[in-house]
C-alpha cells in the first residue's frame, strides 16, 4: 500500500477511536444524570417489592415505572393481575410505610 493508502486508513482509524471516546463519555454521563437516579428512586422500592410482594406473585410481575405518585407494575399473566389487584391496598400501604419519599398514592397494574 503506498502512502497516501496508509494516512488515508491512519485517518479512519483515528476517527473510530476518537469516536469510541466519545461514545464512552456519553454513556458515562448518562449513566451518571439519569440511570443512577432512576436506579436510587426504583431501588429502595424495587427492594420494598420484593419484601411485600408474596413470593408466587412476586415471579410474576416487575416494576415498570414509578412516577407522579404512581408505581406501574408490569404482569405476564391476567390472573396474577387479579391476584395482585386484590392484595394492591395491602401492598400500597406497606410500600408508602417503607418508601415514605416514593409519594405512592395508587399501584396500577398491566399485562406485559
Amino acid at each position: 500500500m503506498d502512502r497516501a493508502g496508509q494516512a488515508g486508513g491512519a485517518r479512519r482509524e483515528h476517527r473510530r477511536n476518537n469516536g469510541a471516546v466519545r461514545l464512552s463519555e456519553t454513556l458515562q454521563t448518562v449513566l451518571a444524570e439519569q440511570i443512577r437516579p432512576l436506579q436510587a428512586k426504583f431501588g429502595e422500592l424495587a427492594d420494598a417489592w420484593s419484601e411485600v410482594v408474596p413470593k408466587e406473585l412476586y415471579e410474576h410481575c416487575k416494576i415498570v415505572d414509578a412516577a407522579g405518585g404512581q408505581l406501574k407494575v408490569c404482569v405476564n399473566s391476567p390472573a396474577y393481575m387479579y391476584e395482585l389487584q386484590l392484595c394492591s391496598s395491602e401492598l400500597l400501604k406497606e410500600l408508602q410505610r417503607q418508601c415514605p419519599r416514593a409519594r405512592l398514592k395508587r399501584i396500577k397494574f398491566v399485562l406485559g
